[in-house]
């Protein structure tokens, strides 16, 4: 596995900890239709919440949320909606995103949750 696909799997595993942590359940993770994939699908009381991770070793290169431009959001929304239709959800639902700076071999990361981020 490339060095940045396992960073990406240390800060999926670490998000999903995280929302635990919170109070939410996860129900799945790196789930795909297509090309397109949701990070982590968790339930928070009566919210299914879809949570794209972002996870960076430093800030050299700015902020891990600008990584999500508009053609990610376009790709999040299409899989949200297959999922919404595939899984037949009939309750609400928001996007969040978690950001992660750090790594498994650098101390402790820092994590920023962002919640219910608008991309309709």
């Amino acid at each position: 596995m490339a060095a940045h696909n396992e960073l990406g799997r240390w800060g999926e595993d670490l998000a999903a900890v995280f929302l635990r942590e919170q109070g939410m359940v996860v129900i799945d993770r790196d789930w795909h239709s297509g090309h397109r994939d949701i990070d982590i699908v968790a339930i928070d009381r009566d919210t299914v919440v879809f949570v794209e991770v972002k996870t960076r070793r430093n800030s050299v290169f700015g902020d891990p949320v600008e990584a999500i431009d508009n053609a990610k959001l376009r790709n999040l929304r299409i899989a949200i909606d297959h999922y919404v239709k595939s899984k037949r959800i009939n309750q609400a639902f928001r996007l969040d995103v978690i950001t992660i700076v750090g790594s498994p071999d650098c101390g402790e990361p820092t994590i920023t949750h962002l919640r219910d981020v608008l991309f309709y």
